[in-house]
């Protein structure tokens, strides 16, 4: 209990002591005693009962995150500034206090009764830029810093919340969203939609000494129709998307199979080139060697010759494979062929 409401129970007391003395003095007189003692009792009663109520009038005591406005009852001015939390003085008869709240507090603007300041259905109502009519559940976070209560009673008193805050919301929300598409509200421009909200909400709330600290939209709803239809290309969407998943899937694949094709031909090219090279590379060393041994294709002829070959008829008009002193040089260089050999010359 304060210290002011225990000076009230005391002056409550006080007078009940009065009272207690009239009585007493009522009942001395009847006896035809002295009502002395019990007027004085009725006096010293009334008279601490006056000063005590008075003294707990002229206590304030203004409890935490509170601020108390006080006015002058004759001139109408407001002490400035407004009483902070604690216990002060006031003239009582001469001045009065008006008690607001400085910690953060919430007005709610709901399609759901249960859930909004007021009963019943109270979204904002809002048309699109392409007149799409949409609905907002929104909840405003706000306090009143003791430097601008005095303001906030001057201009509002304590209907700051239902005269002010509520339609200035209403009226901003509405401003906002006539600059949005449907659509952009459905999908990511809902952020931005409610930062332009909270900044136009804020100037104005600044201006009448109320500091906005949150705006937060919780719901918006959009007509079943426009619903459906976002829905509906949603899911075209999603389709166009697989189309294009798969086509780039195919790219891919046949992408895949020439650059295969592609390695598979570059890769016969460069063996049959490699082949080539050899093949040439051999016959330069074949020519080499003939180059250097002339009798070597003679030689080569006759020791391929089958092993049961002993002689060979030849045209008298043909010429000899090989001279018999050729092949007499090669003995020395080669090894002979295990096979004799008969030359005939059919014409003699």
């Amino acid at each position: 209990m304060n210290f002011g409401g225990l000076l009230g129970i005391v002056a409550v007391l006080a007078f009940g002591v009065g009272i207690l003395g009239v009585a007493f003095a009522f009942t001395l007189a009847s006896q035809g005693r002295s009502a002395r003692g019990g007027v004085l009792l009725a006096l010293f009663g009334f008279a601490g009962g006056v000063v005590l109520f008075i003294v707990s009038s002229g206590i304030l005591i203004v409890q935490p995150a509170r601020a108390a406005v006080i006015v002058n009852v004759l001139t109408g001015e407001l002490e400035d500034p407004a009483r902070a939390p604690g216990t002060s003085i006031i003239i009582p008869g001469l001045q009065e206090y008006i008690i607001y709240p400085t910690d953060q507090r919430e007005y709610t603007m709901s399609g759901i009764s249960s859930e909004g300041r007021l009963q019943g259905n109270d979204a904002v109502e809002a048309l699109t830029n392409d007149g799409q009519e949409v609905k907002l559940d929104i909840t405003v976070l706000y306090r009143i810093a003791r430097q601008d209560v005095n303001q906030i009673h001057l201009n509002w008193q304590n209907r700051y919340e239902s005269d002010f805050i509520r339609p200035t919301v209403r009226a901003e929300t509405r401003d906002v969203v006539s600059k949005f598409e449907a659509e952009t509200i459905y999908g990511e421009g809902r952020e931005e939609m409610g930062q332009a909200i909270f900044n136009a909400v804020g100037e104005k709330m600044q201006n009448e000494g109320l500091t906005l600290t949150s705006l937060l939209v919780r719901q918006i709803d959009f007509t079943d129709a426009f619903a459906n239809s976002i829905e509906e290309k949603q899911i075209e969407d999603q389709k166009l998307q697989r189309a294009r998943t798969e086509a780039e899937r195919v790219q891919t694949e046949a992408s895949g199979r020439a650059d295969a094709a592609e390695q598979e031909a570059r890769g016969r090219a460069n063996a049959r080139l490699i082949e080539a090279q050899a093949e040439a590379e051999a016959l330069r060393v074949i020519s080499d060697q003939i180059a250097a041994n002339p009798n070597l294709i003679q030689y080569l002829y006759v020791a391929n010759l089958s092993d049961n070959v002993s002689f060979a008829l030849l045209p008298a008009d043909a010429p000899f494979i090989f001279s018999v002193d050729d092949f007499a040089k090669l003995g020395d260089d080669f090894e002979a062929p295990e096979a004799s050999i008969e030359l005939t010359d059919r014409g003699n």
